[in-house]
């Protein structure tokens, strides 16, 4: 999974090798070239890509909470309707 953002990591550090030690190149450009083509862009894929982990880890503390705290599993119907009836009443033909 982890092998495309190393790929693209290794890439732009070799950009930013070029860049420092070209004639024409310096040190900050190479920096910036780093974190703009490489660190940045990875860190957000990375971010993005780890937020259904997160989004699951966070569901599973929360039932974890609700155990710990002896509330039941199913929650209450909180739709604010009222209860209907459970037969459909027959109404005759006018």
């Amino acid at each position: 999974m982890y092998i495309v953002p190393i790929a693209w990591l290794y890439v732009a550090l070799m950009m930013s090798v070029a860049e420092a030690t070209n004639s024409n190149g310096t040190v900050l450009g190479a920096v910036i070239t780093f974190l703009l083509y490489g660190a940045l862009p990875v860190g957000l894929i990375l971010y993005f890509m780890g937020s259904p982990g997160r989004r699951r880890a966070i569901k599973a503390r929360e039932s974890a909470e609700r155990d710990a705290a002896g509330a039941p599993s199913v929650q209450p119907d909180t739709g604010g309707l009222p209860p209907g009836d459970p037969v459909t009443p027959v109404r005759k033909e006018p």
